[in-house]
């Protein structure tokens, strides 16, 4: 689990291709501190395990299920990546909670700089969309964001200078595609509700009428 807080923007030192994935050794500092092999570090919002540390730098293994999910397949030498150390128990909770697990990908379709900081339209498929609300939370290429409002495609986000400095954000162009992660007590609310039966209903209108509520 990850809070989408980015601890430092690491810089892919090899693209090892193999038939089943992509090795990435990666240069960071941060993120090394106690880390050992076995740990999870969330690379651009995808959670990958720790299979070999270096010198100020560690590798791990995007399989090829991983990398068509994602935008990984895509990442070559220099690319520049955010990371994140798994969530410790005793520790603030900034963002919301993030797992790691890539629900799908969007597409830049807007921006809007200004010296504020940048407005971002990002669409979206409608399988994801459901799980979207304003002033929400949304996983962006591993970074926690509040939703602006919706599109018919998608939603706005506005960057406030401080993400930008600590992200890759003002690097993006149009037609970049980013990773998105939607919040997961959005997909427990669906999934509750899609459980419930006319049964369930009556049985809850009767408990808020002997409750005084209707």
């Amino acid at each position: 689990m990850f809070t989408g807080l980015i601890e430092e923007i690491g810089t892919i030192l090899e693209a090892i291709k193999k038939e089943d994935g992509i090795i990435f050794v990666i240069g960071a500092s941060d993120v090394l501190e106690g880390a050992k092999i076995g740990d999870s570090i969330a690379v651009h919002g995808a959670c990958l395990t720790v299979t070999e540390l270096g010198n100020n730098s560690f590798s791990t293994f995007a399989s090829k299920v991983t990398c068509e999910a994602t935008t990984l397949g895509r990442f070559a030498k220099n690319r520049r990546v955010h990371l994140e150390r798994a969530l410790r128990l005793d520790a603030r909770l900034g963002g919301h909670l993030v797992q790691g697990h890539v629900d799908g990908k969007g597409a830049v379709t807007l921006i809007r700089r200004s010296a504020g900081g940048m407005e971002l339209e990002i669409a979206i498929s409608d399988e994801l969309i459901k799980y979207v609300v304003p002033r929400g939370s949304v996983a962006v290429d591993g970074v926690s964001l509040t939703v602006v409002s919706l599109t018919q495609k998608g939603f706005i986000l506005y960057l406030i200078p401080e993400t930008l400095i600590r992200t890759t954000f003002s690097s993006l162009s149009t037609g970049d595609e980013v990773n998105i992660e939607t919040d997961i007590l959005a997909k427990y609310v669906e999934r509750m509700l899609s459980n419930k039966t006319e049964s369930d209903d009556r049985k809850l209108l009767r408990k808020l009428e002997e409750n005084g509520f209707l």
